[in-house]
């Protein structure tokens, strides 16, 4: 199971794709990657990658994996540039800025094109849905796909207070907020996908001897299912020494946080661990913030369960913020029957890009219900 998320993580599925030409190279310190299909008809989709941790090999731009993630676009006669971002972690912002840069870059060297579409997974997709909010009128329209969707600090937030309550409840088994955030010491690098296994593997043992009941309805507190807890605890881990490390410090406070959901919230909120912040959570968090107003029509596509970016922060927040803005015209959302994240075939992206590319052209919001058919 675990061996399963991981992969899940790194692979989407595929198609082979005909590649006719790549442009590689570096652009301000972030290398990228543009590849051309036999049938170019002079139409561009830019990508941003997810979240990768820090010194996870290879980059996307020397995955070789990757010509074949973008069959759904290279088969439809579009070129595709990617950035790999000058680094790796939570680098929404950054990923932001190379990814306009790469854009850039590529019409001054191959000519405005057609139409340019902007695409993404996970934290690619928040990527996405910021760069439309900031610079849409490059755009004729956004692909996010699983995407990290909500404001960036309500999202690590959640990751943070998940750690908060599970170390009260279940205290040992994963390291101390504290500790995480003591810039004294220093992250590892990233773990081998074994090794990332065998901990996730060892955490769920520790839990369940403790009291499975209680994990079971922890799990469900935040959205998962009891298999997918463990890996979920080691990848906040890891994004939240991320940011420690980025934001120098802790730009979270919990201190008059009362939590709610929980078999016995007394017992929470009497456990819970309580950390103050001590650096200003702007400082990573606040250049393009989430803000709903779009101006181009983003079409998001969900899985209906996700463990790390569940619909209520992948859709329902953004959402909130689109109709706030009344900007409902430019929004529609499908829904897969997928269980976990960003688990789309290659024939589900195609889809959703091709009623994308149909609305963009009709001007038709697309009808029907949630589900893709």
């Amino acid at each position: 199971m675990f061996k399963k998320l991981f992969l899940l993580l790194l692979l989407t599925h595929s198609l082979v794709a005909q590649v006719a030409k790549i442009d590689s190279g570096q652009l301000n310190g972030a290398r990228y990657r543009i590849i051309f299909p036999p049938n170019w008809k002079g139409k561009l989709v830019m990508y941003a990658h997810g979240y990768e941790f820090m010194g996870t090999k290879p980059l996307q731009s020397q995955n070789p994996e990757f010509i074949n993630r973008m069959s759904p676009f290279l088969s439809r006669g579009f070129a595709v540039a990617a950035s790999d971002y000058q680094y790796q972690g939570f680098a929404l912002p950054q990923g932001v800025d190379d990814t306009e840069s790469l854009r850039q870059y590529f019409v001054k060297q191959y000519g405005k094109p057609d139409s340019t579409f902007m695409v993404g997974h996970s934290m690619g997709g928040g990527i996405t849905v910021a760069t439309i909010e900031n610079f849409g009128d490059n755009y004729h329209g956004g692909l996010p796909l699983c995407p990290l969707s909500s404001r960036p600090y309500l999202q690590c937030r959640k990751e943070f207070d998940m750690y908060a309550t599970f170390n009260g409840l279940f205290p040992g088994i994963v390291p101390s907020l504290k500790e995480i955030f003591d810039l004294s010491k220093k992250s590892s690098p990233s773990e081998g996908g074994r090794t990332m296994v065998a901990k996730a593997m060892a955490i769920r043992k520790a839990i369940v001897s403790k009291d499975s009941l209680l994990a079971v309805a922890f799990a469900k507190r935040f959205d998962l299912k009891l298999d997918d807890l463990p890996f979920s605890l080691f990848f906040n881990e890891n994004v939240l020494r991320d940011l420690a490390q980025k934001a120098g410090g802790n730009p979270f406070d919990n201190t008059n946080t009362v939590y709610s959901g929980f078999p016995d919230n007394d017992l929470v909120n009497h456990k819970a661990e309580r950390l103050e912040a001590n650096v200003n959570p702007n400082m990573i968090f606040g250049k393009y913030d989430r803000t709903g107003n779009i101006n181009k029509p983003v079409f998001l596509l969900h899985t209906v369960y996700d463990q790390l970016i569940p619909p209520t922060y992948g859709v329902v927040n953004f959402e909130n913020m689109v109709h706030h803005q009344q900007k409902d015209q430019f929004f529609k959302v499908r829904y897969t029957t997928g269980q976990g994240h960003c688990v789309f075939t290659a024939q589900q992206t195609g889809s959703a890009f091709d009623e994308l590319r149909s609305w963009v052209k009709s001007g038709q919001k697309p009808a029907g219900d949630i589900w893709m058919k």
